[in-house]
């Protein structure tokens, strides 16, 4: 049996996951990103207890189609930047087509239209709190920032940054209290 569930965004999410369904007396054969695996084939009697489990780490069951879709586009954007380094060698709307198997255009609008912002434009909020962690740790000049994420130039990343934050790069280093945003609230 499949489960797939929200705001899985990182490898200890996965962790957690694997470690409640565990203490519930479940088998899971995999957890990835958003979705898991259960050797049992009905789990209906233990939903209630479940979805309260994952809801008290900030997850939550997806029985919906439609939430499952956009939730996989989430979950291949986020890991694409925040786990691959936004090493994409085809243009992002090809890589979530061929991930998905669905087409582009009507994958687009169906994500447009269920969380009020373009799968471009989510793609670039990741980017940006990608770049905001790599200042915060200050190892990477800002020049090996837009080269790790694919930017074209420095300047390139410098302005849709300070769209994005109101802030140049340089000037956001230099606030005393860091304003990042978690990966799973954008």
């Amino acid at each position: 049996m499949k489960l797939y569930i929200k705001n899985m965004v990182c490898r200890r999410c996965e962790i957690v996951v694997k470690s409640e369904l565990a203490k519930l007396g479940l088998h899971p054969l995999s957890v990835n990103l958003g979705e898991v695996e259960l050797e049992e084939d009905n789990i209906k009697y233990l939903k209630n207890e479940l979805n309260a489990v994952l809801n008290s780490f900030g997850f939550e069951l997806i029985d919906d189609k439609n939430s499952r879709l956009i939730e996989r586009v989430k979950t291949l954007i986020i890991d694409l930047i925040h786990q691959k380094n936004n090493d994409l060698h085809i243009n992002l709307s090809s890589y979530l087509s061929q991930n998905l198997k669905h087409d582009y255009n009507s994958l687009s609008s169906l994500f447009s239209s269920f969380e009020q912002i373009t799968i471009e434009h989510f793609f670039i909020k990741q980017k940006i709190e990608k770049v905001k962690e790599l200042l915060m740790y200050e190892e990477m000049t800002l020049s090996q920032i837009a080269d790790q994420l694919n930017y074209s130039s420095v300047a390139y990343l410098s302005n849709q940054f300070k769209k994005e934050t109101g802030f140049t790069p340089s000037n956001f280093k230099r606030l005393k209290t860091i304003k990042r945003n978690g990966i799973d609230r954008i």
